[in-house]
């Protein structure tokens, strides 16, 4: 018994070493990612050149003068006072020490927010967070654009958080609070925040702050603050028109809705009003509830979006209000997180579709993530019994493989339940962005891509399958079959994936996934093959006679395509996705489909597909071998890295439910 208890306490103090090295490991990868992404930010700014740098920002290097005339400047007359001394550097100089600074200043927001994560916090969570958070914001859109001269949207940010986690004396933590209100005035929010949180006299000195550095700014430069606070109302206006689409705030939201006047006023008034409200009282709450990160992040949002401007660099707030969790699944705690960070880092464009009827959604992303934080997400309270142990995902068990030489790597293990639906849609949509900004930018050299089609057409030759021609010109002259194979190829490429995969998640999440991965892999293989091998279509190659039934006749010596040359690389033909896809769809229906004829129209859409591609002159017959290549690769991919589709949940296992945790009390957390 000795000698056994002593080999488990081995192997367990073995565990913890183990478990320790792989944390230290990815702790110090994740830390050189985050340093190799902020070298990266740094030579995106520094490789502007000097004399263009500065250009935005037209401060006068003495007094007098005035601090708006350039109309670049967007700042209070307080932050003007304290940027001005910097004004006598180098621009080479200013341009390094800025880019540094702000750098710098964004790794402290990491690390101090990486402490205020409530308790108890997880120790993978602890370690991993800071540099997790820091890699996000250096390459998020308020954190690259905030470098630019003049932004000191950063600074108000850890001013803040430092008051709120790290400074030990109220009167301290009061003035760095006024210090950022001063810089950013909407963060004057916090002073409520920190009255209805108990914390009385810090609100008091940072009320005070506020009121000396206004004070100061309006005694030293009386004409810039005049501008500033009363011909420019807070700033509206400065650097930029209020309706643009830099100002994500309801004010800005509501002119690009066409409102002005005094009704636009009186709305923009009763909303920030409202929102406030709504937004203070929750953020109290989660103070209270020992979120006190989330509290600040959840202030933060509302102070951007009640703003007079509320500047896309001020909206750093939206990206630390991932520290709420939402969600009663395991499965739903991601959608939150992914949202926000796909918000805060990829342009508009590629999260919705360019349709007039989203415009009003695509073009306020921005204000509505921090709307969502600030109003309406239901972040869990501490209290839940979900805040530890939410509901599990189930999964199936491992399979063994059907063929004994092909080796399974279960690289990821095969969930049973239904994905959640906003995190499917978010994914379908920037993935599918994806592929079409890496398919645009493939290469595109017409020569290159001709050569291969002269290489490809003369391959079918040798085969005896160039029959690409004619199957073209006597479809021409049988219009209604022409009519039939445009519409085809124009119309189902994505109705039928779309439909299928919508069908598969309602009535079989199960294989839906299996479906959907596969689907996945097959289109970044084709990517790769866009790469490697453009490719002419039939329609694009001089001199063999192809007629291009959907897009017309085209000028070979100087081709024009139209609309489709701006968003679709012509060249991206090999291998083809219109035939992957739809064989893709073919096998999937067949092998899912319950009833014979499901099976024939399944087993008919790739054959169409092929002719249709075939009729139209979009692609040579060896394009299609290529499409089939790389569906089976993607089906084979899957099958190899997760297992057979027939894994089940064993009969008779059932789903835990997370049990009741002890009531966690509602003091604030106490800062460090």
């Amino acid at each position: 018994m000795a000698n056994a208890a002593e080999h488990s306490g081995a192997n367990g103090h073995a565990g913890v070493i183990g478990s320790s090295g792989r944390l230290g490991a990815a702790r110090f990868l994740l830390w050189a990612l985050a340093g190799v992404l902020a070298v990266r930010q740094a030579a995106a700014v520094l490789r502007v050149p000097p004399g263009e740098w500065l250009s935005d920002f037209r401060l006068p290097s003495g007094f007098p003068g005035s601090l708006y005339d350039g109309g670049q400047f967007t700042g209070t007359p307080f932050a003007g006072l304290v940027l001005k001394p910097f004004l006598g550097l180098a621009a080479p100089s200013l341009e390094v020490a800025w880019t540094c600074v702000t750098l710098l200043l964004v790794a402290a927001v990491g690390l101090v927010a990486a402490r205020g994560l409530p308790d108890p916090v997880p120790r993978r969570t602890a370690l991993l967070a800071a540099p997790v958070l820091v890699g996000l914001m250096m390459v998020s859109l308020p954190v690259r654009e905030a470098a630019s001269p003049g932004q000191t949207a950063v600074l108000p940010v850890l001013l803040v958080l430092l008051a709120m986690f790290r400074v030990p004396g109220e009167r301290p933590a009061g003035f760095l609070v006024g210090l950022a209100a001063a810089l950013q005035p909407a963060l004057l929010l916090f002073a409520p925040l920190l009255w209805l949180t108990g914390r009385r006299p810090t609100a008091k000195a940072a009320a005070v702050t506020f009121a000396a550095a206004t004070a100061l700014s309006w005694a030293t430069l009386p004409r810039d603050s005049w501008t500033y606070w009363v011909h420019h109302l807070a700033g509206t206006g400065l650097g930029g028109a209020p309706d643009g689409l830099a100002n994500q705030s309801v004010h800005g939201a509501l002119l690009r809705l066409g409102l002005s006047g005094p009704a636009e006023i009186l709305l923009y008034v009763a909303l920030a009003a409202g929102i406030g409200w709504v937004g203070l009282r929750r953020a109290a709450r989660y103070a209270r509830d020992g979120q006190l990160l989330l509290a600040v992040a959840v202030t933060g949002c509302v102070a951007v979006a009640v703003a007079p401007t509320g500047w896309r660099h001020q909206l750093l707030w939206v990206l630390l209000a991932v520290a709420g969790k939402v969600g009663k699944r395991a499965a739903d705690r991601p959608v939150w997180p992914v949202a926000v960070v796909l918000a805060m880092t990829l342009p508009s464009d590629m999260l919705l579709p360019n349709l007039a009827a989203l415009a009003p959604v695509r073009d306020n992303v921005l204000l509505l993530a921090a709307l969502a934080a600030a109003c309406a997400v239901p972040f869990l309270p501490r209290s839940s019994p979900y805040w530890r142990e939410p509901v599990p995902t189930a999964y199936g068990r491992p399979a063994a493989a059907r063929w004994s030489r092909v080796p399974l790597l279960p690289f990821w293990r095969r969930v049973l339940s239904r994905p959640n639906l906003l995190l499917e849609l978010l994914l379908i949509r920037v993935g599918y962005s994806l592929y079409s900004h890496i398919r645009a930018a493939a290469p595109s050299s017409r020569s290159l891509a001709e050569g291969h089609g002269s290489q490809i057409h003369a391959v079918e030759r040798a085969l005896g399958i160039d029959i690409e021609r004619a199957v073209n010109h006597a479809v021409v002259h049988t219009p209604w079959l022409e009519k039939f194979f445009n519409f085809y190829y124009t119309s189902f490429h994505f109705v039928v994936p779309l439909t299928i995969l919508a069908v598969l998640y309602w009535r079989r999440p199960g294989d839906y996934r299996w479906a959907r991965a596969s689907l996945g892999l097959a289109t970044v293989l084709a990517l790769i093959g866009f790469w490697l091998y453009p490719l002419a279509p039939p329609r694009l190659m001089p001199g063999l006679g192809f007629i291009d039934t959907v897009h017309g006749p085209q000028d070979l010596a100087n081709p024009q395509y139209g609309a489709m040359t701006a968003i679709s690389n012509q060249y991206a033909a090999m291998p083809s996705l219109h035939f992957g896809w739809s064989l893709w769809c073919g096998i999937v229906i067949i092998t899912l489909a319950p009833k014979g004829w499901q099976k024939l129209l399944g087993a008919l859409h790739p054959l169409i597909t092929v002719c249709a591609i075939v009729a139209t002159a979009n692609h040579w017959v060896l394009d299609a071998v290529g499409g089939a290549a790389v569906v089976i690769a993607g089906f084979g991919l899957v099958y190899v890295l997760s297992g057979p589709r027939g894994a089940f949940l064993p009969a008779g296992l059932s789903v835990p439910r997370p049990r009741e945790p002890e009531r966690v009390g509602t003091a604030s957390r106490t800062r460090a």
